[in-house]
């Protein structure tokens, strides 16, 4: 695994970004209150919440390129910094804004890692409001209308991320309307109403366009299945005081369906509060309840960096099934300490049926709070 830290020749440069990832764990209220129930409304939350919290737009994807499997996840974060507020200073850092971006190079046994952070403003970075238009630095995420049908049922999507030895120019499709999570696209993540999201998915996006890796630039293979997930999250409160972290998996599958499953964790591995969804090309999504969604592991490695073990593969049973989560390399923990503050595992999976027979569809998995307890 690669990670990209700051120079360590650059004292400031590191110091500013330890201090903004100290702002983001720092930055949601003591006192947050429950989320009121409402119609998202599209492109309107497409774009940022600056009201709320922290909040993310989280891609992570599959495809074929040169013949090589290759995975992907980019992530960019917006967290509010409640001290700043009211400050008239044109200086003060209201928004902060991160980035994590990771490819998966099936053949080679390796994952690639990069990070960034900066405050909102000055040039440095953004998250617009009205419409996804995200970008610190160079990186970028931004959506625009495709040619026919509402917001809600079509949207292209560009994104580029250069890391240390890779660089994802991508163009993602919808082929599916916008999936609500939870009740309407209010997620419920803990036992208190309070630990809540407005959250909604759009799964099954085509994927072009060209990455490069080792200074190679491979383009997209447009006769593979290249399928890509987008979540987009909100939240004042995600963290019930006895979580220690969560399990999360987005699985496209290879009839157009999409699974989603979750669980918020114990320090004693047992389940907090689970839930997910279930959606069938077509068809109305199936919404999880939190006693619906069982996640077993079944196999675990131990990573040589952080020391913390992570289970690789996973039963995940639900109301549409019983699955099989396998990792396609194990080593997918990422170090994010220079930015958001946290270690976590994010790699590419196959999902197979529960007696691991048929491939049936290939996602993500995430896993935090594994190597310390997630702060957000």
């Amino acid at each position: 695994m690669s990670v990209t830290h700051p120079p360590l020749s650059d004292p400031r440069r590191r110091w500013l970004t330890q201090a903004a990832a100290g702002a983001a764990i720092l930055a949601l209220p003591p006192c947050a209150s429950a989320l009121p129930a409402r119609v998202l409304e599209f492109p309107r939350d497409f774009g940022s919440h600056p009201g709320l919290g922290t909040e993310w737009w989280y891609i992570t994807g599959h495809v074929q390129a040169a013949g090589r499997l290759l995975g992907f996840q980019l992530t960019f974060f917006r967290s509010r910094v409640p001290s700043t507020q009211n400050l008239r200073s044109a200086f003060a850092a209201r928004q902060l804004v991160f980035a994590h971006a990771a490819l998966t190079d099936v053949a080679g046994r390796r994952q690639l890692h990069a990070q960034r952070s900066a405050r909102a403003g000055m040039g440095l970075a953004q998250a617009r409001e009205g419409d996804t238009d995200v970008q610190l630095g160079d990186w970028f995420l931004r959506r625009r209308p495709a040619p026919s049908g509402t917001a809600a049922q079509a949207s292209r999507y560009a994104a580029h991320i250069a890391g240390d030895g890779f660089d994802l120019a991508l163009q993602l499709a919808t082929t599916q309307p916008v999936l609500l999570q939870g009740n309407a696209g209010l997620s419920r993540k803990g036992p208190d109403a309070v630990q809540a999201s407005y959250y909604y998915s759009q799964p099954q996006l085509d994927v072009s366009g060209t990455i490069t890796l080792d200074g190679r630039t491979l383009a997209i293979d447009a006769s593979a299945h290249n399928r890509a997930w987008l979540d987009h999250e909100v939240s004042d409160a995600l963290m019930h005081p006895e979580a220690q972290g969560w399990d999360w998996i987005g699985m496209n599958l290879h009839d157009g369906s999409a699974l989603t499953a979750f669980r918020l964790r114990r320090p004693d591995g047992s389940t907090l509060w689970a839930g997910g969804s279930w959606r069938a090309p077509g068809q109305a999504a199936r919404i999880f309840t939190a006693g619906e969604v069982v996640f077993t592991p079944q196999r675990w490695w131990t990573s040589p960096a952080s020391g913390a073990r992570y289970p690789v593969e996973w039963r995940v049973t639900t109301p549409a099934g019983s699955w099989q989560v396998d990792a396609l390399l194990d080593a997918q923990e990422l170090d994010s300490r220079a930015s958001t503050g946290t270690i976590y595992w994010e790699g590419l999976c196959d999902l197979r049926a529960a007696d691991g027979g048929a491939l049936r569809g290939r996602g993500y998995l995430e896993m935090t709070g594994y190597a310390q307890r997630l702060k957000l």
